[in-house]
C-alpha cells in the first residue's frame, strides 16, 4: 500500500497529465454535499453548514496549484499578510493600525472606509476569476487548469445515507483567495 512521500511521483505524473492534455477527469469535479451541525437546535437547517466531500486526490492537485500560485503571487508583492505563510487576518489589522497611528503622530488627516465582504465570495463569477489569474503573471498553463477545474462541476446533496439527483455546481467562486484577486 502508497502512502505519503511514496505517492509523489504519482501524483507529479498525474498533474503532469492533466496539464499537459488541459482535463481533468469527471470524478474529480463531483462534490458530495453534507450537512455539518454547528450550534443550536438540531431540527432547524440554519444551524447547519455545507461540506462538500470532492477527491483526496483533486484536493492534493489543489494545494499543489494554489502553493504555486501564492508562490508567484508573494515574489511579485501581491500577496496580503493575511495571505502569507506565518501571516493572519489579525497581523494585517495591526499593520492596518500601526499605518493610521503612524499617521495621526505625524499630523496627517486619516480616513478609514470599512466593508463587509463577508458575502463577497458570492459575487465572483468563473470568467472574472480567470481573467485576474491569467492578468497576474502566472504560467498560463495554470488558468486552463484552473478554468478546466472550475468548468462542468457537480454536486449532489446527502443527508442520512439519502442522496438526490446530481446537479450542477454554483456558477460563482467561494473563496478567500479569491477577495485578493477581484
Amino acid at each position: 500500500m502508497l502512502g505519503g512521500e511514496a505517492m509523489i511521483p504519482y501524483l507529479t505524473r498525474l498533474l503532469d497529465i492533466t496539464m499537459n492534455n488541459n482535463a481533468i477527469p469527471g470524478d474529480w469535479k463531483e462534490a458530495i454535499v453534507v450537512p455539518i451541525y454547528k450550534v443550536g437546535d438540531r431540527s432547524v437547517v440554519g444551524n447547519y453548514r455545507p461540506a462538500s466531500l470532492t477527491s483526496v486526490v483533486c484536493k492534493q492537485m489543489e494545494h499543489v496549484i494554489a502553493g504555486y500560485l501564492k508562490e508567484v503571487w508573494e515574489m511579485s508583492g501581491w500577496l496580503y499578510e493575511g495571505f502569507k505563510p506565518g501571516y493572519s487576518c489579525e497581523s494585517q489589522l495591526f499593520t492596518g493600525f500601526r499605518d493610521i497611528a503612524d499617521s495621526l503622530d505625524e499630523g496627517f488627516r486619516t480616513d478609514a472606509i470599512i466593508i463587509d465582504f463577508s458575502k463577497a465570495f458570492d459575487l465572483v463569477t468563473r470568467d472574472r476569476l480567470l481573467t485576474k489569474i491569467a492578468g497576474t503573471g502566472v504560467d498560463l498553463r495554470i488558468v486552463v487548469w484552473v478554468k478546466e477545474f472550475l468548468l462542468g462541476r457537480s454536486q449532489r446533496v446527502r443527508v442520512g445515507g439519502h442522496s438526490n439527483l446530481r446537479s450542477a455546481a454554483r456558477e460563482r467562486i467561494r473563496s478567500p483567495v479569491v477577495s485578493r484577486l477581484c
